[in-house]
């Protein structure tokens, strides 16, 4: 959990331990795929699989739009890092959207 934890720490001030716990125990299949558990902002097809599956899946945003460009915030966010971790970037995604509450509470 802590080296998580730390990685969003070089992206916030404050991070949501709770939101942090709730995203590692839902990907914990595939955070042990070194594949699976990075994200790839080069990749428009596994954007639009982030968009579907978590955005409008796990954070009730339909809004194509407003989820499209949150995706564009958090990767330009995370430029300067070549292996994205998905935790971070979900955690990021549902920072920007607002959304931490909505994911917890599922």
């Amino acid at each position: 959990m802590d080296k998580y934890i730390d990685d969003i720490k070089k992206f916030t001030d404050t991070v949501n331990t709770e939101l942090v716990e709730k995203l590692v125990s839902r990907l914990s299949i595939i955070l042990d795929n070194k594949d699976a558990s990075l994200v790839s902002c080069s990749d428009e097809t596994e954007l639009e699989t982030v968009k579907k599956n978590f955005v409008n899946s796990k954070l009730n945003i339909t809004d194509d739009t407003k989820a499209d460009a949150a995706i564009k915030v958090v990767c330009e966010k995370m430029a300067d890092t070549k292996m994205k971790s998905r935790v971070t970037f979900y955690y990021l995604l549902a920072v920007e959207l607002g959304a931490e509450s909505t994911y917890i509470n599922a």
